[in-house]
């Protein structure tokens, strides 16, 4: 159950106790689910209760404990903690092994929509480099959302900006054409200096990553291969994940989606030395809001959202990759096998993120 399923969940938990008449409120629009706070427990937590308790006449732990009744019957939640004055902590049943098993059958792909939507999107941007990789990034983004998308510029682009920055434009036109369109892809400030020295990659993060009224960085610091540099650590991960995937098979076993957990699985070798356990909720977190992070870099045509995303699954990702393999004379177990699952499940985000933005996932970095 992603973030974006379990809102519709706790909403039609809220739907049902004013049918039943246990709630007199206006049913939100939406609500949002995030991971807990510092006091509270399980997946995810929902301040529902509170934001309902005045329009109801109720106390907040009344409205939590009326939601939590409905909630805890529902598939795929195991149990929900009412903490504080109403925050629903809920944990899901299953959550990592059916999220993993989820993005290993899309791969790349994972967060994109099922089918075209049959909506129509015209970008047109002003004959500038940055306007225009944001515009051929938004209708990557857009695309992936089932959206059809045209692409057209006030001006021919640039030979180097296809060649180098890979930017593909449908059409282009000047200022006399016969229906001029209005500019709606224009990030300002615009691009300070040719970002095409940097070559594809790097320069298409430093016009990508800020918001769009933040002024690009065009250094040679989007270069540097270290963790200070944001885009070395994103592809650094999706190279790490490739390469533990290479290794686990030199070592005869694959991923197999699971319980991470070494200390449950080597518990009944007491000679076995057990590895510290990571705990994987970050980075399950990071991983289950990608689809949400695609719809909103897709509706504020910010791809913005989605480079800064990538940077969290990566600096979630890394810490864990390094528990991944067995180590010394422990043999693979279960364990490895679900470790590895999460690991290629995090490299196929973070590559499906990269293509998106037009930048490439190295096998080898």
């Amino acid at each position: 159950m992603t973030p974006v399923e379990l809102s519709r969940t706790v909403l039609r938990a809220v739907r049902c106790a004013v049918d039943d008449g246990e709630l007199h409120v206006a049913v939100p629009g939406r609500t949002s689910v995030t991971p807990p706070g510092p006091g509270g427990c399980g997946d995810y937590a929902t301040n529902v209760a509170l934001q309902l308790a005045r329009p109801a006449g109720q106390p907040p732990l009344r409205v939590a404990e009326i939601l939590r009744e409905r909630l805890v019957r529902t598939d795929g939640i195991s149990d929900v903690v009412v903490t504080g004055p109403g925050f629903l902590n809920i944990s899901l049943s299953g959550t990592e092994t059916a999220l993993v098993r989820e993005i290993l059958l899309s791969g790349p792909r994972y967060g994109h929509a099922d089918r075209p939507t049959g909506r129509l999107v015209q970008l047109h941007a002003p004959h500038e480099v940055r306007a225009v990789v944001v515009m051929d990034a938004v209708a990557r983004i857009l695309r992936s959302q089932g959206t059809l998308v045209r692409t057209s510029c006030a001006g021919r682009p640039e030979p180097e900006w296809a060649d180098i920055l890979g930017v593909d434009v449908d059409a282009y036109g000047t200022p006399d054409a016969p229906v001029p369109l209005d500019v709606n892809v224009r990030p300002v400030p615009a691009a300070p200096d040719d970002p095409t020295p940097l070559g594809r990659d790097a320069a298409r993060w430093a016009l990508l990553r800020p918001a769009l009224h933040d002024r690009p960085r065009i250094t040679a610091d989007h270069l540097v291969q270290r963790e200070s540099n944001p885009l070395f650590r994103v592809r650094y991960a999706h190279a790490r994940t490739r390469a533990l995937t290479r290794n686990a098979a030199d070592l005869g076993f694959h991923a197999e989606p699971g319980d991470t957990d070494l200390r449950g699985a080597q518990a009944a070798v007491p000679e076995t030395v057990v590895q510290d356990t990571h705990d994987t909720t970050a980075l399950r977190h990071t991983l289950a809001d990608h689809p949400r992070i695609l719809q909103a870099a897709a509706a504020h045509h910010a791809p913005d959202r989605l480079a800064r995303h990538l940077v969290t699954v990566a600096d979630a990702a890394l810490p864990f990759l390094t528990a991944v393999l067995p180590r010394g004379a422990e043999k693979p177990s279960a364990a490895h096998r679900a470790r590895l699952a999460l690991a290629e499940a995090a490299g196929a985000v973070l590559a499906g993120g990269l293509s998106l933005l037009g930048i490439d996932a190295p096998e080898h970095l």
